[in-house]
C-alpha cells in the first residue's frame, strides 16, 4: 500500500456524506437525551448554536420513547443568512456549552468524532450489500457488514490509538484476517483459570494444534528456558507492537515474558473490536484480548484479576439456565468463557488502584464458538444486525420478516420470546441482569425466524442486584448495590430505550409494522410471561413493567462528560445521568 492509498477512502464526497450522517445522528440522539431542544419552525425543526447565530434546520418524525427520526437529507446549516456546509467538528464546537463539553474533553472528543467519520468513509467504499442479500450471507459476513456501531452513541468508533494502517488491519468492517501474537508468561506472574473439566495442557493443544504448540515449546527451550515454567497468552498484534514492547520492557528484558511469534490460525475481529472469531476453524473458541485503545468511553483493556473468576462465573450461569425450566423453554444458552489467562505487572499494580488501565494490558479469555451448536438449516446473526439499515433505507429485520413469510407481529413474538422473555425471567426470578445490547447477543435463525438467543460477554457484564442472594464465593463479585428505583432501568434503558426504540422506528418507517403494534406485542409477551409464573406476582407489582413512565438514562451525556472513563466502575448505578422521564410505550396496553 502506498502512502496515498492509505487515505484513498477520504474523498470530499464521502466526507460530506459521513458528516451529514453523523450530524443527523447527533441531532436525533441529543434531542432524545434533551441536550438540545429543537424548536418547531415551519414544516420542520431548528437547533441553534450556543451564540444563537448558527441554525441547523431539519425535518423529523417523532416516535415513541421520544425518538427523533431525523431525515438526513433535510439537514441544513445557516449563519448570517447564508447556507454553510455541514461539518461535524464545527457542530460540536458551536454547541460546546449546550453539550457540556469541557475544554479538557472537547479535543479528545473531536478526535473520536474524526475517527468515527473516517471509519464511515471507509465503509462507504465497500460494495453496498442490500439487506435482502445480506440475510442470506454467513455469520461473519453479517458481522463485518454492520455499518453503524452502537445505535445510541454518536462518537461510537473512536478507537484512539489505531493509525490508518492498523485500522485497515484490525477494524471489524475491514474483515482483514489477523494472526494473534503468542507470549510465554512466567508462572510467577501469570495465572490460568478454567471451567470445570478443562485442563491447561490439553486445552491449548486443541486450540493451537500439536505442531504450533511444540514449536512454541522449542522456542523456549532454545533460549535455555523450561517451557513448564511458562503459560501461553494470546495477544492482539496492536497491543504487542504499541504497548507491551515498550510499557512491559522490563518484563521482556528479565525473561518474565517471551515472544513466541504468531499462531497459525487466522481470526476475524468482531464488532467489539478486541474479540476474535477463528476463521480457520470456526468451531474453535473465540479469543478475547486486551487492547489499550480508547473506544466509546473506556480503554478496552482486560483485567488479569477479573480473569481469575471468569470461568467460574460462566459455569455458574450456565448451570442456573440449565436448571431453570422457563429459561430452558425459551431455548436460551450462553457461550461460556471457558478459560482465561492474566498477567500481573507487579510494579504497575503497586502504583495504581484496581480500576487502572495499567492493570488491564495483558490478559485473554477463550469463549465458546456458537457454530457447533447449530442444528440443520440454522444460521447465526449478531443481534446488532436487526437495526442495521442498508444504503436504500431497508432494514435487516424487515428483510428477515420478508424471508420468514410470517406476519410481522408473529415474527416479532418469536424474537421476543427468544431474547426478551429470558431477560424478564432472569430479572424477576434471580435479580440477575445482563448487558443485552445488539453486540452481546447472537440470534439463531431458521428461514428468517428467530429460533433462540445466545447471550455472550458474561463475566464482565452480568450483575446480581439482590443483596441477600446466596452466591458461591467465586461468583460474589457479581453482587451490586443498586437503589430500588433504578433496578428496572436495566430493562427499560438497555432493552427498550437502547434497542427496541430503534427496531420499532425502523420497522414503522419502512411500513412493515406500526409502532403501536410493535409495543402491543412487547406488552403481550410480557403479560404471557407474567401469567406463566404466578408465584412471582409480588415481584411484578414491586417492579412494574407497565408503569406509566421511567427515568431517561443518557449515554451520550456520560461520554460528553468524561470520554476516558464514562462510568465509575466502583459505582456503576451512581454514575447514571438521569434526565427527566420517558413515557413507557407498553403502559397503555
Amino acid at each position: 500500500m502506498t502512502l496515498a492509498d492509505a487515505v484513498a477512502h477520504l474523498s470530499p464526497e464521502r466526507w460530506e456524506k459521513a458528516n451529514r450522517l453523523l450530524i443527523r445522528k447527533a441531532l436525533a440522539e441529543f434531542a432524545h437525551e434533551r441536550l438540545v431542544t429543537p424548536e418547531k419552525s415551519g414544516e420542520g425543526y431548528v437547533v441553534r448554536s450556543d451564540d444563537g447565530l448558527t441554525r441547523y434546520r431539519f425535518t423529523a418524525a417523532r416516535r415513541a420513547l421520544d425518538h427523533w427520526q431525523v431525515d438526513a437529507d433535510s439537514v441544513t446549516r445557516h449563519r448570517d443568512g447564508a447556507e454553510l456546509p455541514l461539518a461535524a467538528l464545527d457542530f460540536f464546537i458551536e454547541l460546546k456549552q449546550t453539550l457540556g463539553l469541557s475544554d479538557e474533553i472537547l479535543p479528545v472528543y473531536l478526535e473520536e468524532i474524526s475517527s468515527t467519520l473516517s471509519g464511515t468513509c471507509y465503509k462507504l467504499t465497500k460494495p453496498q450489500i442490500p439487506v435482502a442479500e445480506l440475510v442470506g450471507r454467513d455469520f461473519q459476513s453479517i458481522e463485518t457488514g454492520m455499518t453503524e456501531g452502537h445505535p445510541c452513541f454518536v462518537a461510537n468508533n473512536g478507537r484512539l490509538g489505531f493509525g490508518i494502517h492498523e485500522y485497515l488491519s484490525y477494524a471489524p468492517e475491514t474483515a482483514s484476517p489477523v494472526r494473534l501474537v503468542w507470549l510465554a508468561a512466567h508462572k510467577s506472574r501469570a495465572a490460568f483459570t478454567a471451567g470445570v473439566g478443562i485442563e491447561y495442557e490439553s486445552f491449548l493443544r486443541e486450540e493451537l494444534g500439536s505442531v504450533t504448540l511444540n514449536r512454541f515449546r522449542d522456542t523456549l527451550s532454545a533460549q535455555g528456558l523450561d517451557p513448564d515454567d511458562y503459560l501461553l497468552i494470546p495477544v492482539h498484534p496492536w497491543q504487542w507492537w504499541n504497548k507491551l514492547t515498550v510499557t512491559f520492557a522490563a518484563e521482556i528484558a528479565r525473561g518474565h515474558l517471551v515472544c513466541l511469534g504468531e499462531g497459525d490460525d487466522e481470526y476475524l475481529a468482531q464488532q467489539s473490536i478486541r474479540t476474535f472469531f477463528n476463521g480457520s476453524h470456526p468451531e474453535k473458541h473465540y479469543v478475547k484480548t486486551a487492547l489499550s485503545v480508547l473506544n466509546m468511553g473506556f480503554m478496552r483493556g482486560l483485567s488479569a484479576a477479573y480473569m481469575e473468576a471468569t470461568p467460574a462465573i460462566n459455569d455458574w450461569l450456565a448451570q442456573l439456565i440449565e436448571g431453570d425450566p422457563i429459561l430452558k423453554s425459551t431455548g436460551l444458552t450462553i457461550i461460556r468463557e471457558r478459560a482465561a489467562v492474566g498477567y500481573r505487572h507487579l510494579e504497575y499494580e503497586k502504583a495504581t488502584d484496581r480500576y487502572s488501565p495499567y492493570r488491564k494490558m495483558l490478559a485473554a479469555l477463550w469463549r465458546e464458538s456458537p457454530v457447533s451448536s447449530l442444528q440443520d438449516g440454522e444460521s447465526l446473526a449478531t443481534m446488532a444486525s436487526l437495526v442495521h439499515v442498508d444504503h436504500e433505507g431497508a432494514s435487516f429485520a424487515g428483510a428477515l420478516i420478508e424471508q420468514s413469510g410470517l406476519t410481522p407481529t408473529r415474527w416479532l413474538r418469536h424474537y421476543l420470546r427468544a431474547y426478551f422473555t429470558p431477560l424478564l425471567h432472569s430479572f424477576y426470578a434471580y435479580d440477575l441482569v445482563y448487558m443485552p445490547h445488539g453486540e452481546n447477543v447472537i440470534l439463531v435463525l431458521k428461514d428468517g425466524v428467530v429460533q433462540r438467543a445466545i447471550y455472550k460477554d458474561i463475566a464482565e457484564e452480568i450483575a446480581v442486584m439482590d443483596p441477600d442472594a446466596v452466591l458461591p464465593p467465586t461468583v460474589e463479585r457479581l453482587r451490586v448495590d443498586v437503589p430500588e428505583e433504578k433496578k428496572l432501568l436495566s430493562l427499560f434503558t438497555d432493552v427498550f430505550d437502547c434497542f427496541f426504540r430503534f427496531l420499532a422506528a425502523n420497522l414503522a418507517s419502512e411500513g412493515v409494522l406500526d409502532e403501536d403494534d410493535f409495543w402491543r406485542t412487547v406488552a403481550e409477551v410480557t403479560r404471557e410471561y407474567q401469567q406463566s409464573v404466578p408465584e412471582l406476582a409480588d415481584k411484578f407489582k414491586q417492579y412494574d413493567m407497565f408503569a406509566p413512565e421511567f427515568a431517561l438514562s443518557c449515554l451520550n451525556r456520560l461520554q460528553l462528560r468524561n470520554n476516558r472513563q464514562m462510568v465509575d466502575l466502583a459505582d456503576p448505578a451512581g454514575a447514571l445521568q438521569l434526565i427527566g422521564t420517558l413515557k413507557n410505550p407498553v403502559a397503555g396496553f
